[in-house]
Formats: structure tokens, sequence, C-alpha cells
């Protein structure tokens, strides 16, 4: 096994590895259901939620970047769901909630003040800061992460086993 094999697999074993609580699901299942709701009625209702509304809040490219949304919190909805590559999937959503906040919401506190905004964005910063939590923590015990990162603690050993071994 060459190095570079070695330290992509120690990054990925640090990727999955969480400490957090098996109550870190609750966490997962609204953040993830929530996105995957969204990401799907970007193209369900694609004038008021997909491309519509992202010509409205002038977002450039909007044929290209509303689907393209769509996909991201599908796909990563679906992986925070299953708590596979948590961290990961957390990246694009938070990102994703920045955008949201700053094209949508900044405008609303602007216009109409901050408790008209505080009242639109409840959804918005409670996503943002559940996808935050779950890039900090990770997937927690009850989770497909929990079960690579035992595979991976599994393997390493015996990898290491056999490097210690001596050269004949």
């Amino acid at each position: 096994m060459w190095n570079g094999e070695v330290i992509s697999m120690q990054w990925l074993a640090r990727i999955v590895a969480s400490s957090a609580p098996a109550a870190t699901i609750l966490v997962r299942v609204i953040v993830g259901s929530v996105f995957l709701s969204e990401g799907l009625q970007k193209f369900l209702f694609p004038a008021q939620l997909g491309v519509g509304r992202f010509e409205k809040i002038g977002i450039p490219w909007p044929h290209v970047m509303a689907p393209f949304v769509g996909i991201v919190e599908i796909s990563c909805g679906v992986l925070i769901l299953l708590g596979l590559f948590t961290r990961l999937a957390a990246l694009p959503l938070i990102i994703d909630m920045l955008v949201a906040i700053s094209t949508t919401k900044f405008p609303l506190l602007i216009e109409h003040g901050f408790w008209n905004m505080a009242h639109e964005a409840r959804i918005d910063f409670a996503m943002f800061l559940g996808s935050i939590f779950l890039f900090i923590v990770g997937s927690g015990s009850w989770s497909l992460d929990a079960h690579v990162a035992q595979w991976f603690r599994t393997h390493s050993r015996t990898r290491l086993r056999f490097r210690s071994a001596p050269s004949p």
C-alpha cells in the first residue's frame, strides 16, 4: 500500500468518526428531511420554488442553479438521513443556507425590519445551525458513518500488524 492511500484512508476515517450521542439522529432526521423535501419541491414546483424563485431573487443562471441546488439538497439530505459522510454532506448545505439567508432574509431585514425577518428566517437559521452542528459533531452512533468508522478501526489494526512484521 502506497503512502498516499494510507493518508487518504486516515483522512476518511477522521471524517466518519464521531463521538456524538445516539440522540444526534434527531438532528439528522429534521435537517435531512427538510433539505430532502426542499430539494424535491424545487423540481415539483419550479415556478414557485425552483427556477422561478431563483429568477425572482436574482440568482445568476437560474435555469442551471435551481436544479443544481435541488440536486445538492436532495443528495445531501439523503446522506444526512442515512448518517453517511455526514460531515461532508453538511458543508454544501451550510453554503446553501448562507446564500439563502443573504439573498432572501437580509433584504427582508432592510425593507421590513428585524421582527419580520426573524419570523421568515426561523427555518433557515435552524437548518443553518443544524448543519453546522452536524459538521462539528458528526453523525452519532446510530449511523452508517459509525459502521464505516468501525470498519476502519478493525482494518487499520490488521494493516499495522502486517507492517510491523519483519521482512524476509
